[in-house]
């Protein structure tokens, strides 16, 4: 019993020193070298603090900021430990009544916009917190953002234009807005009166 019982006890020191402390350490010192943001969780400084994480969607509800896709993690919303969608098909009953009531309050808050209100306006990412949206859901609240901030919309299409990401690798996916990105390049350029 004594003989097999040393080799596994030094096997296992072994293999929880490798796994345990060596790869972690290996692994985070080769992210920390080649990509620091991503592995310190892309986050957004702000006057030298951390305001967000441009990987993780935010609640905006104020007329004088550009609204992000809704969340499916909760009545918060964008709570990255509860990370999934909502599960539910496009003919459940739930479903139908939430983006129902979003194209409700949208189209209120947007009272002069004739045109369709963009998916991403009144559905959830897979995820449930993603920080993008369309241009055309970013231009769809255009004119709320301009009037909110008392800006001509000019200004703010020309800042939502200098805030737009293209395709991922210049193939993959669509043009779309970093909406806490956005948000800030408002706050920096046109800061709201006190």
């Amino acid at each position: 019993m004594n003989a097999q019982l040393r080799p596994a006890l030094v096997i296992f020191a072994l293999l929880s020193a490798i796994t345990g402390l060596a790869y972690p350490l290996l692994v985070t010192g080769v992210s920390q070298a080649t990509m620091p943001d991503q592995a310190n969780g892309s986050l957004v400084q702000l006057q030298g603090k951390a305001v967000g994480s441009s990987l993780i969607g935010q609640n905006f509800s104020e007329p004088q900021y550009f609204w992000g896709r809704p969340s499916a993690t909760g009545p918060m919303g964008y709570n990255a430990g509860g990370s999934s969608g909502s599960n539910l098909g496009p003919t459940n009953p739930a479903f139908l009544d939430a983006v129902k009531g979003r194209v409700e309050a949208l189209k209120k808050a947007h009272p002069n916009q004739a045109g369709a209100i963009p998916v991403d306006l009144v559905t959830a990412s897979g995820s449930g917190l993603d920080p993008h949206i369309s241009i055309a859901a970013a231009q769809y609240q255009l004119e709320r953002v301009s009037v909110a901030r008392k800006l001509s919309s000019d200004k703010v299409s020309k800042l939502l234009v200098e805030n737009t990401e293209g395709r991922q690798f210049g193939v993959f996916g669509e043009a779309r807005v970093n909406v806490l990105k956005l948000n800030i390049a408002l706050d920096e350029q046109y800061p709201l009166a006190k």
